[in-house]
């Protein structure tokens, strides 16, 4: 018999649309003969957002006053003046400067409910996209065997198994890195239409050519004893959900692009109160070789999206917002000197922003010393002083009462640096 855990486990389940119109009619039935579903305790959500590619933190939250940075990026230097020629940076300390992008981030830096971390990286100094984001999101920065990831992990530590499959979800069509493991998770492309089918890993990958109703069928008995009350209530919550047509709280609009979409979905989660407990989401295009310019191009494009489409997502959660947190992450920055062709190349250490209720926020935390050349590491890039380890095990103990860093980041030793309450 094929336990509920087992059943989860052998692979993280992803539901992907695939343009079936809706839930499968084996699971349906099989839901359906279900009794109403109690409601699933609320829990606290933590919203992790991956922005692939690197995005430069210099640019992002920018050290103005720093005559080293001026002198390094000749045509791509920001100015807090107001009587700059392009729109200034948006002054939050009298040392940094939010890029005029992502002014939807002023109001909730101000009143103390986003904190930005500047500085923050891996202390491997990989420039491998790959390996660098394999690192991070797998927590062992050192170490490329290690087989589950760190959000995985937090799963696993929040003391109780999963009462839904919804627990642990990722908006993409595959599960990412840091949702490898033995703990259940989902990947979710599109909660519109969708269908079930087994994602392998290495738990699962004997399995990959059979479908999850090959599955079922197998273990009707037992899956539909142990897995039905949990699990196809909350496929039965979701299909009955009208998805399509949601409508956001307060007035919130979500821009129409991969992120706003994503976060859109995962608001519709939390209301729906199917137990998510930890939520993944991904923003790409950071890669910024070329042409990456100030107040227009690709650049301010990417960090208008990423803060519109964050605030939208807070101003829909209203009165949740107690219960949420979300933090974003980049595998490394770029470096100082901007490069021939008006853009930035692969570097060291970015910033990173964490938006809720239980932050330490309205303050910039970490080191950035000046951007003279002895002060760069390798004499080119912005030196990583504070450990990602550090920033992301203190969200998950403060946020989700995750209290053993030595099991969440095996090879870490180190401490919070403050940016969370309590």
């Amino acid at each position: 018999m094929t336990s509920r855990r087992g059943f989860l486990k052998a692979g993280g389940i992803a539901l992907f649309g695939v343009g079936l119109g809706g839930v499968p009619s084996f699971v349906a039935q099989a839901a359906q003969m279900i009794q109403a579903p109690a409601l699933f305790k609320k829990r606290k959500t933590l919203v992790c957002i991956f922005q692939r590619g690197a995005m430069d933190g210099l640019m992002a939250v920018n050290p103005f006053t720093d005559q080293y940075l001026k002198a390094a990026r000749p045509t791509l230097f920001m100015s807090a003046a107001k009587n700059a020629t392009n729109k200034p940076l948006i002054d939050l300390d009298g040392r940094f400067g939010l890029h005029p992008s992502m002014a939807a981030f002023e109001s909730v830096f101000k009143d103390g409910s986003l904190a930005i971390v500047h500085g923050i990286g891996s202390p491997n100094s990989t420039r491998s996209h790959f390996d660098a984001q394999d690192y991070m999101e797998s927590g062992t920065p050192f170490n490329k065997g290690t087989a589950s990831g760190w959000l995985n992990r937090a799963v696993g530590l929040l003391g109780h198994e999963a009462a839904t499959p919804f627990q642990a979800v990722s908006m993409t069509s595959s599960l990412p890195r840091s949702f490898y493991g033995d703990q259940p998770s989902v990947a979710i492309s599109n909660l519109q239409d969708f269908a079930i089918q087994l994602k392998g890993n290495p738990n699962g990958a004997n399995m990959a050519s059979k479908s999850f109703e090959d599955l079922y069928d197998q273990t009707s008995s037992g899956l539909l004893k142990e897995t039905g009350k949990e699990s196809f209530d909350a496929v039965k919550m979701l299909d009955k959900i009208d998805t399509k047509n949601y409508k956001a709280a307060n007035n919130a609009i979500y821009p129409n692009t991969a992120l706003g979409n994503a976060l859109k979905q995962i608001a519709q989660l939390i209301k729906m109160d199917v137990g998510l407990e930890v939520a993944f989401a991904e923003s790409g295009g950071w890669d910024t070789h070329f042409n990456q310019g100030t107040t227009n191009g690709i650049f301010a494009r990417n960090v208008n999206d990423l803060s519109e489409c964050i605030m939208a997502f807070w101003t829909d959660m209203g009165t949740l917002q107690d219960d949420v947190t979300v933090m974003t992450m980049t595998e490394f920055g770029r470096t100082v000197k901007q490069n021939g062709t008006g853009g930035t190349d692969h570097g060291r250490a970015s910033c990173n922003f964490i938006l809720g209720n239980d932050v330490n926020g309205g303050k910039v935390h970490g080191l950035v010393k000046p951007l003279a050349i002895e002060n760069l590491e390798d004499g080119r890039d912005l030196a990583v002083t504070t450990d990602f380890r550090s920033v992301f095990s203190e969200v998950a103990d403060k946020h989700l009462k995750i209290n053993n860093d030595k099991l969440l980041f095996p090879d870490w030793t180190g401490k919070h640096i403050g940016m969370m309450k309590g």
